[in-house]
């Protein structure tokens, strides 16, 4: 029988550790959790809110999930297995609220719809395409279509004032959408437990190097930047969620799993809007459809946002290049990742991929001027003057080796040590808007035999749908019934 875990560490204080915290405490209470975090702040880094996009990844209107293929045939296994994880989230922030782990779920969670929109013959019959296959989902079922532009303009007047009356367009819109400050969220559920005194957790502390043992547990050489001090933790468990920087932090723990694993850094940068005029006549969060070999973060979406108390209006993201791993990392990032074991995959993996390195190029060529003519196919009468630019997130492009080749991955990957001593989450969409999800496959992927049988009980107690199909209508209804009622949704 597989060991209960009794000395954790986590690296990097971010929503996956936030959410594995609590998981973990309420697995088994005795636990004891190290959380050491680089910055001098929590969620700073890719859990704070301009470093994402807020969007609930709820495949209500993120079009790359469901893809269609050359026989005009759009699959949306995708978008239901995203939908179905997002769900869980908000079972298990729900549990938070009740339990008082969370105190104020309106700071950090807002209702706003969510939209697709595209124009042009194509892509119109695509966008009813999808909306006939998803509609039939209880997940979806909700979800309304128009291609009349009095309808569209009465869900977002923005996209649709300026435009000729002949042009052929489409929209989804679907009401149960929301805007997340995950970084506000990772707050409040830290400081919830602290104010517990579950977990210690120490910012301004560097992770400088991992080792193995030879009783098994880990050795973690931590220096406190504040002092300049060093000391050695003891785990026997160990989580590396620190962003874009995991795959170093992996690199350095020297297990066999880390040399399949590289990384191409990819930033963004949106475009503000700065007249309140503006900001007030959009109220929803609108997606199109990504240009060819465009990563699924430079998806183009316009959004409504409120970061700490303030509404803005984003467009973006517009990617950018810089060989930072982390929005506060070092420019050697990259070239640190680098070695004999990887660099033969990595280079197969560019030379595979020349549409993303062109993409990228013409991304960091783009003016100001250039940006806002790409906001215009959204919103017509965009003005240059309305709109500042903004610095997003880094995220990493996880790389992997399959027989030689380097493939590109575009969601999230799990990567453990053999044993489960030690796992580190990689990649970046749907990220954050999954992590209950993607916490709960790390410790299946871990401690398989206690997944199956000790930790199913408190699981359930935290996500009543657990184990359950959310494909089933009455489970649906009343999974959301409660979440909306929580986290007061909708309006």
């Amino acid at each position: 029988m597989e060991k209960q875990p009794q000395e954790v560490v986590l690296i990097g204080a971010g929503i996956m550790s936030a959410t594995l915290s609590i998981l973990l405490k309420k697995i088994n209470p005795a636990i004891k959790i190290s959380v050491f975090e680089k910055l001098d702040k929590i969620g700073f880094e890719s859990s704070e809110a301009f470093n994402n996009a807020g969007t609930g990844h709820s495949a209500f209107c993120e079009l790359n999930y469901t893809p269609m293929d050359k026989n005009g045939v759009v699959n949306i296994d995708k978008a239901i297995d995203i939908a179905k994880q997002f769900e869980t989230s908000k079972e298990f922030w729900s549990y938070l609220v009740e339990n008082n782990y969370v105190s104020s779920p309106e700071k950090f969670l807002r209702p706003t719809p969510h939209m697709s929109f595209v124009w042009g013959d194509e892509d119109v019959s695509f966008l009813r395409k999808r909306y006939e296959k998803l509609s039939q989902h209880p997940l979806f079922s909700d979800m309304e279509y128009s291609e009349d532009l009095n309808k569209i303009k009465e869900w977002a007047p923005l996209i649709v004032d300026g435009r000729q009356g002949n042009e052929k367009v489409a929209a989804t819109h679907m009401n149960l959408g929301t805007d997340v400050n995950f970084g506000e969220l990772t707050r409040q559920i830290f400081k919830g437990l602290q104010d517990k005194n579950e977990i210690t957790l120490e910012t301004e502390n560097e992770v400088k190097d991992l080792t193995r043992l030879s009783n098994g547990k880990w050795a973690i050489k931590v220096k406190d930047l504040k002092s300049g001090n060093n000391k050695s933790v003891n785990a026997d468990f160990v989580f590396i969620g620190a962003g874009g920087g995991a795959i170093l932090m992996l690199q350095k723990s020297g297990i066999p799993e880390a040399k399949k694993f590289g990384g191409f850094p990819v930033g963004g940068q949106w475009l503000v809007c700065q007249n309140d005029e503006v900001i007030q006549k959009h109220q929803a969060k609108v997606y199109g459809k990504a240009k060819l070999g465009a990563p699924p973060m430079s998806v183009p979406h316009l959004d409504t946002r409120v970061i700490d108390g303030k509404k803005s209006l984003l467009f973006g993201p517009f990617a950018t290049f810089s060989t930072k791993f982390l929005k506060q990392g070092s420019h050697l990032d990259l070239f640190k990742s680098v070695n004999f074991e990887n660099i033969g995959f990595l280079m197969n993996c560019g030379l595979n991929n020349i549409d993303l390195t062109k993409y990228l190029i013409e991304q960091v060529m783009l003016s100001k001027a250039k940006k806002v003519e790409s906001l215009q196919e959204y919103f017509p009468e965009a003005k240059l003057e309305d709109w500042f630019e903004q610095t997003a997130g880094q995220r990493v492009q996880v790389i992997e080796e399959q027989n030689g080749k380097g493939v590109l991955k575009f969601g999230t990957e799990i990567v453990s040590s053999q044993d489960g001593s030690m796992s580190a989450l990689l990649g970046a969409s749907p990220g954050a808007s999954t992590s209950v999800s993607a916490m709960l496959n790390l410790l299946t992927k871990c401690f398989p035999e206690l997944m199956r049988n000790n930790w199913q009980e408190p699981i359930k107690e935290m996500i009543p749908s657990h184990g359950k199909d959310l494909s089933n209508a009455e489970l649906v209804k009343e999974s959301r019934t409660r979440t909306t009622s929580v986290l007061k949704i909708l309006d």
